[in-house]
């Protein structure tokens, strides 16, 4: 059975564990892995996040900046000294704070226009994009990093007081394809969570306020990601509630290959829909998905199942 939590995010709570919540997902990029471009059009993104809305997403996670493998992500030139002529070039590649702000604020405010009720997450590492977001009507601020890549996220997110999500992330993504293989990915991801939401609760953010996500595909090779979702209830360990974004992940597709031809992102339905069986049935509280309607669906079977 699932632990059930109140999860505060901000002036309201959402419930956990009596039902899985459906997080969808809205890009707002020209580049993301599976539907960049596709919405980048703000008045697209709204009309795809309200479609979300009626097949059933509990919250809506809106990104401006994709951060699939190999793109450059921004770099506080304070990150490491020695490094700042290597973090300047980075930074001149990365999607600055201003744009991304610039992709996904329209797009919240006309959907909170439209749907005062509709719980918003911003799907971002920066803090200054977190501070705008949850001024504009975000009740979530859903971070890759774990918190760690902007220095200034932990003090914002302490005083901002809405819900936050604590993600794994193994290096960054431009380095993911030269990190070295792990001998254990469940016991690397299992203690530095618990390390990494120590180090929120002390900067302020209240435990009540904390998802936790493993990080499924986020400098993981393909074969690291099936044991943190075949073991995936031992996050409970750890005391928080639990997120899983398994959907459309390249390791469902090597899974889903036929004579060493992978399916496409979008043609990772079936695949994404075992891997969030999996981790529903494991304890996971939110899934986060593009197929919306489908997912509802069969987390509705798997509700009534786990009851």
């Amino acid at each position: 059975m699932r632990p059930r939590f109140q999860w505060q995010i901000g002036s309201r709570s959402l419930s956990l564990g009596e039902r899985t919540l459906i997080m969808g997902v809205v890009n707002v990029t020209p580049d993301s892995f599976s539907d960049g471009g596709l919405y980048l059009d703000p008045q697209r993104a709204v009309k795809h996040a309200l479609r979300l809305l009626d097949e059933g997403a509990d919250i809506l996670d809106i990104g401006g900046e994709s951060t699939r493998a190999g793109t450059a992500t921004a770099k506080s030139t304070t990150e490491t000294p020695r490094r700042r002529e290597e973090q300047t070039r980075s930074n001149s590649d990365a999607v600055s704070a201003d744009e991304e702000l610039a992709r996904i604020l329209p797009v919240i405010s006309e959907i909170k226009g439209k749907r005062p009720d509709a719980v918003i997450s911003i799907d971002s590492y920066k803090a200054a994009v977190a501070e705008a977001a949850v001024s504009d009507g975000a009740e979530i601020v859903n971070d890759i990093s774990g918190f760690r890549w902007d220095p200034r996220m932990l003090p914002t997110l302490a005083h901002l007081h809405c819900g936050a999500v604590l993600m794994h992330t193994r290096g960054r993504p431009d380095e993911w394809r030269t990190l070295p293989p792990l001998e254990n990915p469940v016991e690397l991801v299992k203690r530095e969570l618990g390390e990494w939401s120590h180090a929120a609760m002390k900067a302020g953010i209240n435990r009540e306020r904390i998802v936790l996500d493993p990080g499924f595909g986020f400098g993981k090779r393909f074969e690291e990601n099936y044991p943190l979702l075949s073991r995936f209830d031992e996050l409970h360990a750890l005391g928080f509630p639990l997120l899983a974004g398994a959907s459309r992940k390249s390791f469902i597709g090597r899974a889903m290959s036929r004579g060493n031809i992978a399916p496409g992102p979008q043609s990772r339905l079936t695949g994404s829909l075992a891997a969030m069986a999996m981790a529903t049935m494991r304890g996971a509280h939110i899934v986060r998905v593009h197929d919306v309607r489908e997912s509802a669906e069969a987390a509705a079977v798997l509700d009534a199942v786990m009851k």
